[in-house]
């Protein structure tokens, strides 16, 4: 019974302390989202030099993308004109770090680290695309862009204010409610049952920490926002700052299901580059923590040690209603995924009106998030006789409308974008 109240009583101090700051990154989200729909990015990644690697590496770092979201953008990108270069160092830089999780990491792990992180992804994208350029060298094909569906922003002032709320709010707090709740349940968890100085006393070294959570957190998914809390948990138990900005970083850049997708994609070149960047820029960054830069920069002893006293540079009555706000958001959030999904499949008394509407159902492994489901949807949309497609993330089917359209380049399209077509009816 110890054990759950404490367990308790870390849960809400974690929740409390980081809600605030993480409240403003959604809204901060929300601002990204206007300020760079599609339709623009793509006309800064289209080149296949050292500029377009440059900006995608910017743009990458402050967007709010889940790691599960930016894989089918960046190669929605890939296929509609930006180099491989450019949308490799898109890939590396975005799932790195965003505003939300920014903020987060300034509240949980510090300022020093806040700023770090980002620097960080930035260097990592900038690298990773311009190891790519040189490896495919010579081999860079380029596609037609497709502006067909890729402006996803209102226009009318009214219609921007109602998106800038319901982007962040609703649809992306969809794409990391399961994730964030994950990570805060294994941050409390770990407070509990991991002793204090655990990793301190067990690890033979500090960059010995940095293989372990990079052979942990490579094939493993945690979002950027969700691996703040479990690497702050981690430092107080011993872990060095360089090992914890190692999980930090390749946690959310990669996992098993996307590098199999950008494999696929790709190519094994590109796909080299892209874990050698990030392998290479997580060890080097890690070490310049440990090794060079002060360690009382990264003392979180007496910033995020204190939660379970709520001791913040913020009044306690924020910290409450941002936690609650929080809370309710998230509830919404997960409910409207896993229960309050559209219904792709037609009533009996409609069965026969499928044939002359052109009515055709796909279904699709590897759809995870609302970003994974916009891009299936554009890319079916772009296909000539196709008016209108939906996506169902839940049961993964895809409702096209239309007339006359080719349903083998519409399977040839999601394919190309890293997803598996199981059937078609």
């Amino acid at each position: 019974m110890n054990y759950l109240i404490k367990f308790g009583s870390e849960l809400a101090s974690i929740l409390m302390e980081m809600s605030p700051y993480l409240m403003l990154g959604f809204f901060f989200a929300g601002i990204m989202h206007l300020l760079f729909p599609v339709k623009k990015v793509m006309t800064y990644l289209g080149g296949n030099d050292f500029r377009s690697v440059l900006n995608a590496s910017l743009l990458g770092v402050p967007l709010p993308l889940c790691s599960c979201g930016v894989i089918p953008t960046g190669l929605s990108f890939y296929k509609h004109g930006a180099s491989k270069s450019s949308t490799i160092s898109f890939l590396i830089s975005t799932p790195q770090t965003g505003v939300d999780s920014i903020m987060v990491t300034w509240s949980l792990i510090g300022l020093p680290f806040a700023i770090i992180r980002p620097v960080v992804a930035f260097i990592t994208g900038l690298f990773g695309g311009m190891l790519t350029k040189k490896i495919n060298a010579g081999e860079e094909s380029k596609v037609a862009a497709d502006e067909k569906h890729t402006n996803e922003i209102p226009a009318g002032l009214m219609p921007k204010l109602k998106e800038l709320f319901r982007y962040p709010f609703i649809e992306f707090m969809e794409d990391i409610s399961g994730w964030l709740v994950m990570g805060l349940l294994i941050a409390a968890f770990i407070s509990v049952i991991v002793p204090d100085n655990f990793f301190a006393d067990k690890l033979p070294g500090d960059f010995a920490g940095m293989l372990m959570m990079l052979v942990v957190a490579i094939p493993v998914y945690i979002c950027a926002t969700a691996s703040v809390p479990v690497a702050a948990v981690l430092m107080l138990k011993g872990l060095s700052p360089g090992a914890a900005l190692v999980l930090l970083m390749a946690g959310p850049a990669t996992n098993a299901a996307t590098i199999t997708m950008i494999g696929k994609v790709m190519g094994k070149k590109a796909l080299i580059s892209y874990l050698l960047a990030i392998i290479t820029g997580a060890l080097a960054s890690g070490s310049v923590i440990d090794y060079l830069l002060p360690s009382g920069w990264f003392n979180i002893s007496a910033h995020a040690g204190h939660m379970s006293h709520n001791h913040g540079i913020l009044p306690g009555w924020l910290n409450i209603a941002s936690a609650v706000i929080l809370s309710v958001l998230i509830i919404n959030a997960l409910f409207r995924r896993y229960f309050l999904h559209r219904k792709n499949t037609l009533p009996e008394d409609s069965k026969n009106n499928a044939m002359s509407e052109k009515i055709t159902f796909i279904t699709i492994e590897g759809m995870t998030c609302n970003h994974c489901r916009q891009n299936v949807e554009n890319s079916t949309r772009s296909v000539a006789g196709v008016e209108d497609a939906n996506a169902d993330l839940k049961t993964g089917k895809l409702k096209i409308k239309g007339e006359g359209f080719d349903v083998d380049e519409i399977i040839r399209r999601i394919e190309q974008l890293g997803y598996h077509v199981v059937k078609k009816d």
